[in-house]
């Protein structure tokens, strides 16, 4: 798969990813500081699912209706991030066909993806 990851997602979480063969743009790494806005029109750009850890790209979608590849929201504070990291690397390869033009929100207890449209 292809993600973006949002510079607020833990490195840990980036690296799992990449090294489970996944095709990974770092924020952090690319263009830190940018805005929400252009960090969802880089996963679009890219065909990518937005990984992130910041609730503000459920209004930018939903509220505001911007189109995304999908989005992947992170909500694993809960969590060290150690087992963060490899709890995402397992519901990627668990759920990696219902990512795509979702909107998803991970926590530690469920996780819940929507379709948008």
């Amino acid at each position: 798969m292809i993600f973006v990851c949002d510079e607020g997602v833990d490195r840990s979480i980036v690296e799992q990813l990449r090294s489970d063969g996944h095709n990974v743009t770092y924020i952090a790494e690319l263009s830190p500081s940018i805005p929400d806005d252009e960090v969802l029109r880089e996963a679009n750009e890219r065909g990518a699912v937005l990984v992130t850890a910041d609730k503000d790209f459920g209004e930018l979608v939903f509220r505001l209706g911007r189109l995304s590849t999908g989005v992947f929201l992170i909500r694993l504070h809960d969590l060290p991030t150690h087992d963060r990291a490899a709890l995402v690397g397992a519901v990627v390869r668990e759920h990696a066909a219902e990512l795509p033009g979702a909107f998803s929100v991970l926590s530690s207890t469920k996780l819940r993806i929507r379709r948008q449209g």
